[in-house]
């Protein structure tokens, strides 16, 4: 394993808003983490690259500790490239400045590597578009610029936190194709925070589902996103414009993710569960070995086939197609 991460815990003023994550990074591969906003997804990113908020708190362990390398074996592609760039540098100089943070190269051997990363993501002209400022670049193009600085220095593993949040669906795809490429040109690991099914869809090789900061589901993504076994994983794929019936309206998670701090007794996706029992509400379930993956349900057997057709309610049953 790359990474090793095992009871982890953030915590904000006593009040815990991941809880008890475990989950491992293997190499080369991709691993999303999806879920709905609040669910903890970046700030177990955040964590993984020792760069949480002031203020937080930290137990469990992750192993090993690359805080000390970010840049060299762990890297960051954020989700707001322009914010993540100085407006008062030339990029070509940003770039130079990341290889020189953490190689003894000179300040030539630096540019080189410079307009090198610009023009391997696809940055037309590169040695030209290296001394031009952020605010000259379009929103896909700092995204890739961004990716370069992430990839530079070859590290072992990539953490991209929402990394197309900010684009339209041309730019989204061209930047997940480029970060997919230069991935797999440096044998490097992927952690993508996303919202984005169409891409964990296209691009991961498992998924860790999170509600309410903890695990709902992991496993292979392509049996996670085709016959899930948590129901709140069901509920996430059954709004997707794809899995509705036709000629029905598009089936919502009804209610809202729970605040950390008044988490509902029991399971935290009771409220929001039609499979919902008292036992549910007394006890929240651990993650369990279900057919090679981990669910965090003790009633994942009476999920139906499809799983989506959970969300359906009567009335949505008995319309015409």
């Amino acid at each position: 394993m790359l990474l090793s991460v095992r009871d982890l815990r953030i915590a904000f003023d006593g009040v815990e808003a991941v809880r008890g994550l475990s989950f491992d990074v293997r190499p080369r591969e991709v691993l999303a983490i999806v879920g709905e906003s609040g669910a903890g997804k970046s700030l177990t990113a955040r964590a993984l690259m020792g760069m949480l908020p002031r203020g937080a708190t930290t137990g469990g362990t992750i192993e090993p500790d690359l805080s000390a390398h970010r840049g060299r074996r762990i890297s960051l592609v954020p989700q707001d490239a322009l914010s993540a760039l100085s407006p008062v540098h030339r990029v070509g100089d940003q770039l130079a400045a990341a290889v020189r943070s953490v190689t003894r190269v000179s300040r030539k051997e630096a540019r080189a590597r410079a307009v090198a990363a610009l023009d391997r993501v696809g940055i037309p002209d590169a040695a030209r578009k290296a001394r031009a400022y952020p605010h000259e670049y379009s929103g896909g193009m700092r995204q890739r610029v961004v990716i370069a600085m992430a990839m530079i220095n070859e590290p072992h593993i990539v953490v991209a936190d929402e990394p197309t949040t900010a684009l339209d669906e041309e730019h989204r795809d061209q930047v997940l194709r480029v970060l997919a490429e230069r991935r797999e040109a440096a044998g490097a690991a992927l952690v993508l925070v996303t919202h984005d099914m169409d891409a964990v869809r296209d691009h991961a090789d498992r998924v860790l589902v999170m509600y309410a900061g903890r695990l709902a589901e992991l496993g292979p993504a392509d049996g996670v996103l085709s016959h899930p076994r948590a129901p709140y994983t069901a509920g996430l794929l059954a709004a997707l414009p794809q899995h509705a019936p036709p000629g029905r309206r598009l089936p919502a998670l009804r209610g809202t993710p729970p605040v950390p701090g008044a988490l509902p007794p029991g399971c935290a996706f009771t409220p929001r569960c039609p499979l919902a029992t008292d036992a549910c509400r007394a006890k929240e379930p651990e993650p369990q070995e279900v057919r090679g993956r981990l669910v965090a349900c003790d009633r994942w057997t009476e999920l139906p086939h499809p799983a989506t057709k959970l969300f359906l309610t009567d009335d949505e049953e008995r319309q015409p197609a």
